[in-house]
Parts: C-alpha cells; sequence; structure tokens
C-alpha cells in the first residue's frame, strides 16, 4: 500500500462503520497513548504483515487518565496526533481511533475496573499502585470497540504484556495477543516516549538501563558456554590442580572456571552482572536513581530462586533519570547449553 496519513477516526459509532472494502477483512489492532516512535512503528509494521495487504490495522491513541497516579504526569505527556497520524499511516496503518475521554468513559471514571490481581502488584505495580487496573481496563474497552483478531504489543513493557495476556484468557476474549521485541536505538536504549525528555548528561546515564541487560545476558552466554565445554572436555577440577602444580596458572585457570560453570550461569550471577553496572550508574553525574532491579518468571513475575537451573525468565530494570523514569527487560533461558 502506498504511504500516506492513515485515516482519523473519533468516535465508536464511526470506527464500527469503518469497512474500506466493505468487507469485515482479518483486523490488527496497535494500541498506543499517542507520541509515536519507531518503535510503535515496528509494531504498525508486524501488524500489517501479518493481517496482509488485505486487512486492516487500526492504531488507537488514547492517553489513559486511569494510567496516571498524578495529574502532573497525565498533563505532561505529549499529545502529538497530527505527527502520529504520518507515521502511522507511513508504517501501514489503515485507521487511527483516538477518541476523547468521554468517548471512552461518557459517564467519567468507571465504577466497575479490571483488577489486575497479585500479578499487578509487583514490580511496576508497587511503584505505580492502580496503574495496572487502569491498563488492563481501557484495554478491555478498546478490545470491545476495536474488535481485532490479533492485538500486537511491545515486549518493552513486558508485566503489562504478560497481564494483558492472562485477561485475555481468563476471561475469554476472542482475540491473539502477540509480542513484538523492543526496538532499541543504535546505541542499544529502549525506544520510548519518554526519551524525549532526557537531555544529552541525561541520556548518557540512561544507557546504563540497557548495559545492564546486555552484561547479564552476555553473563549467563559465558556460563553456559563454559558448561558445553565441560560437558564435551569433561573438565576436572582435579586438571585445574594438576595445570597448577606444573606452572601452567593460565590454563589451570581456565579449566578451573571451565570446571565449576554451572548449566544455568546463576541467577545471582545475572543478578549481579546487572547490578555492578547500575551501581556504577548511580554514581555519574547525573545519577541513575534504581528502582528495582528484578529476575522474574515471565508467567507470573514472581523473583526466580537463586537455586533456578532451567527456564525462562526476564530481567527487568527502572530507574530515575532526572525527573524521567524508564523501563526496560530482557528474555533469558536457563539451562541452555547449545
Amino acid at each position: 500500500m502506498t504511504a500516506s496519513a492513515a485515516t482519523l477516526l473519533r468516535t465508536a459509532a464511526e470506527l464500527a462503520g469503518y469497512a474500506p472494502d466493505g468487507d469485515r477483512a482479518e483486523r490488527a489492532v496497535v494500541m498506543t497513548m499517542g507520541a509515536l516512535h519507531e518503535g510503535h512503528a515496528s509494531l504498525i509494521q508486524t501488524a500489517r504483515a501479518v493481517v496482509g495487504p488485505g486487512g486492516q490495522v487500526v492504531v488507537t491513541v488514547f492517553v489513559n487518565p486511569l494510567q496516571f497516579g498524578e495529574s502532573a504526569d497525565l498533563d505532561r505527556y505529549p499529545r502529538t496526533l497530527d505527527a502520529d497520524l504520518a507515521v502511522a499511516g507511513a508504517a501501514g496503518a489503515d485507521v487511527v481511533f483516538a477518541p476523547s475521554v468521554d468517548e471512552v468513559y461518557p459517564g467519567g471514571e468507571p465504577q466497575v475496573r479490571i483488577s489486575a490481581g497479585p500479578m499487578g502488584e509487583r514490580l511496576e505495580g508497587a511503584s505505580r499502585p492502580g496503574h495496572f487496573d487502569g491498563m488492563l481496563t481501557v484495554v478491555a474497552k478498546l478490545l470491545h470497540l476495536t474488535r481485532p483478531d490479533v492485538a500486537f504489543f511491545g515486549q518493552k513493557d513486558a508485566q503489562q504484556l504478560a497481564l494483558i495476556r492472562r485477561m485475555v484468557r481468563d476471561l475469554n476474549f476472542p482475540v491473539e495477543i502477540v509480542g513484538v521485541e523492543t526496538a532499541r536505538e543504535a546505541d542499544g536504549l529502549a525506544l520510548s516516549s519518554r526519551n524525549r525528555f532526557l537531555d544529552t548528561h541525561e541520556r548518557r546515564t540512561a544507557l546504563a538501563l540497557s548495559r545492564a541487560l546486555f552484561a547479564a545476558r552476555d553473563r549467563l552466554a559465558a556460563q553456559q558456554a563454559l558448561h558445553a565445554r565441560a560437558q564435551t572436555t569433561g573438565a576436572t577440577e582435579n586438571r585445574a590442580a594438576g595445570l597448577s602444580r606444573l606452572g601452567e596458572a593460565r590454563l589451570a585457570a581456565d579449566a578451573q572456571a571451565v570446571a565449576r560453570a554451572r548449566p544455568d550461569g546463576g541467577p545471582a550471577a545475572v543478578r549481579a552482572a546487572a547490578r555492578a553496572i547500575l551501581d556504577d550508574a548511580a554514581a555519574e553525574q547525573p545519577p541513575l536513581a534504581l528502582d528495582y532491579l528484578a529476575l522474574v518468571d515471565p508467567a507470573d513475575f514472581t523473583e526466580i530462586p537463586d537455586d533456578r537451573t532451567a527456564g525462562d525468565a526476564i530481567l527487568a530494570v527502572a530507574a530515575r533519570v532526572g525527573t524521567t523514569r524508564l523501563i526496560d527487560n530482557i528474555p533469558l533461558t536457563f539451562g541452555a547449553t547449545a
């Protein structure tokens, strides 16, 4: 399709009547709060690829007041609808549905809301009480209004994605939820609408978030590579000791590292690798103020114990740099040796 500004619809009635070809083609939705960037564009492009040229891609732009704890944060959130229309259209969207607050909540704030449950009280939920209840409530409403076959969400908001998947499963929403890999700047910083609030020095400090995650990932990969060597070479502590007696200090150290390597790399070692980067950033000017660093089970966002030897995990981090709060995460798999 030729890139152009997407069609702007403001009301549920307009959206319900929108059908370019007169038929109900497969519909995908990408939900946003606007201020679209390349990360959002990646979601829209993925949606277009999935539904094909004959499908419909709807992008919602709605700054949801239920997700903001303080009115100042709500007022500060960037609103760039004209630019959003251009970005959405260029990425492959047919429609931008940008309803008013009164359109989404015609009777004022809803009395009945969706509860995020225990998972919604951890990490981001603990830092922002009520945030996930507000998020799930508006996502449920927008799913009803847009009636998609498939909905796309970014992996950067991993806890949000997990809660949406749980809501859809628990409440039998007839929609497929697809997570899309986090989009990053060339230097590793996760794309976010909030990045525009960082000045040059703050942005340099903020890079510690992604560097910490990558350091943890590399530590895990190194430990698992050593374990794979131990499996194939039969490295033992006795071999390391023998090399040491022969004066081969470097070979002995290598043999010892291989012999002691755990198949999972050790959750504690993964956390330590990330925390070392974050501790250094806390001493920078401006400093990074860590909110949390957590290695969690992607199913329920409970902490992974140090004795975990296998399975998937998410290493998540949140911190403030100046007045801007940023989050990031990376998926990890323990026990992989190939």
